[in-house]
Order: structure tokens, then sequence, then C-alpha cells
């Protein structure tokens, strides 16, 4: 990941309506939710949860389907790893212990749900 991409991540996840609904889709995994879910869950009113899903999505963290008439949105994990990647690439000049003992556990939960069934 270049600078300029992980500034768009940063900046479109700098909003607390943005940053909830990308945790509502990392929860959801590879299914997703419905944009109505994502509305009721976080009771943002329908224009102001699409403003907000376009930021995500302009900023490639995630991904919508049609089903119909509805719309399936999906985190992109591959982005958010690559967002991890590079906020903590050579942490502490490469001494893992030194970033603490929770350093390591970010990239094994990320990992495991990344590769976990879709």
């Amino acid at each position: 990941m270049e600078m300029t991409e992980a500034t768009q991540s940063l900046a479109a996840l700098g909003h607390a309506s943005r940053l909830a609904i990308f945790r509502q889709l990392v929860e959801a995994g590879h299914g997703g939710r419905m944009a109505g879910e994502l509305a009721q869950a976080l009771s943002l009113p329908g224009a102001t949860l699409s403003f907000h899903l376009k930021e995500l999505m302009a900023a490639g963290l995630i991904h919508g389907e049609a089903r119909g008439r509805y719309v399936n949105y999906r985190a992109d994990f591959e982005a958010m790893n690559g967002l991890i990647a590079f906020l903590t690439h050579n942490c502490c000049a490469g001494d893992a212990e030194a970033c603490g003992p929770d350093a390591n556990q970010c990239t094994t939960a990320v990992t495991t749900c990344k590769t976990g069934s879709r």
C-alpha cells in the first residue's frame, strides 16, 4: 500500500459514522450486510448512510453487490490487511516485543477472518 492510498483509507475511517459502518461490515465477515440492516443497526437515515457508503467505496475499503433492488455491502479484507500492514510496517524497528503483547494478535485475527468461510 502506498502513502496516498493509506491516507485515503484513513481519511474515510476518520468519521465516526464511517468507522462504525466499516466495523459492522468487518464483524459481518464475508457475507456482508444489506444497506437496510446497516441503517437500522446504526440508526442512520438512508441518505446519510448512502453518503458514507460511497466514501468508503471510493477509498476501496468496501464493495457493494446488487441483490435485486437491494445492495449488500462487504468489507474488503485485503484492503484492511494492507492498511494494517502499512501502519505496522517495521514496527519498533522489527522488535515485536517492544510493540507490546497485543502486537501480533491483530495479524492473527485478521488472517483468521480473511481465510474463514465465504
